[in-house]
């Protein structure tokens, strides 16, 4: 019995040796085929990523070149020569804008700070050194200020109404030099959706042509016409609204240095009624 037990369990020993081998094997053999599978997967995704990644890429390009084509297209489509009107309108609208904001950008100084530093030289009798300042700043501000201190230092001209006088003749001066090219803004504001229309006619004319020659009201005769007659009109609106918006902020600007120059000229005056200078 001993010996029957003892091969018994000399054959279970054999039996579950065996089948550790065998599972151990088995699942060596899935860890290597899932490291396969992974890696083939990897390199799979990484050749998909990189073939997308030039498409990617290429993405915005093409789409810049696109709306490029369709603005051209377009811009074709609405009939060359009043399309080109248009963009003149635009062309020389703009340099105006840029003209005019480049100017009053250059003009705006820091005015509590500038009347400032002259009411402190005039205070120390300093007058021409606030002169000297005044011609080297750029700006209606300076120029006002220039015109009132030279009043202040002449022996014949240094009497409150007449600088009064002076200071209001230059406000007017530089107002005027503010407003100057805005009156062409708006000239090309009112003329691009006035061309865009006048294109609108002309297209529409052009639709009612083609149904009389060819007898017949389809919508392939009326398209043509129609396309042009619509560009035209968008294209003038948006030119005009691009302008419209430039002449707003100007608009801002110019009011913005009108209330410097009134500011400027109440310290003027003030100015030059404690100066010694000035005849009461």
């Amino acid at each position: 019995m001993k010996k029957f037990f003892a091969i018994v369990a000399m054959v279970a020993a054999c039996s579950f040796a065996s089948t550790s081998s065998v599972m151990a094997q088995e699942d060596a053999a899935a860890v290597d085929s899932a490291v396969v599978d992974s890696a083939v997967v990897d390199s799979a995704a990484s050749e998909v990523a990189e073939e997308a990644a030039p498409v990617e890429a290429a993405a915005p390009v093409e789409e810049e070149e696109n709306l490029h084509k369709t603005l051209k297209t377009k811009f074709i489509e609405g009939d060359a020569g009043f399309m080109s009107l248009v963009a003149i309108a635009l062309v020389l609208g703009l340099a105006f804008c840029i003209e005019r904001v480049v100017y009053l950008s250059l003009a705006q100084v820091n005015t509590r700070k500038f009347c400032a530093d002259l009411a402190a030289l005039v205070a120390a009798g300093k007058v021409e050194q606030a002169i000297a300042k005044a011609k080297a700043t750029r700006g209606p501000v300076a120029q006002i200020s220039r015109k009132a201190l030279e009043c202040l230092n002449s022996n014949d001209q240094n009497d409150m109404a007449t600088i009064e006088r002076t200071i209001n003749m230059e406000a007017e001066v530089q107002g005027s030099y503010l407003e100057e090219n805005c009156s062409w803004i708006t000239l090309f504001i009112a003329m691009a959706p006035s061309l865009g229309f006048l294109g609108t006619v002309i297209g529409m004319v052009m639709a009612f042509d083609d149904i009389q020659r060819a007898g017949d009201i389809s919508p392939t005769v009326v398209a043509g016409g129609m396309k042009v007659a619509l560009i035209t009109t968008i294209f003038g609106i948006v030119v005009a609204l691009i302008l419209q918006v430039f002449y707003n902020f100007i608009l801002a600007r110019v009011e913005a240095l009108t209330g410097n120059m009134e500011e400027a000229a109440q310290e003027l005056l003030v100015m030059c009624v404690r100066s010694e200078k000035s005849k009461k």
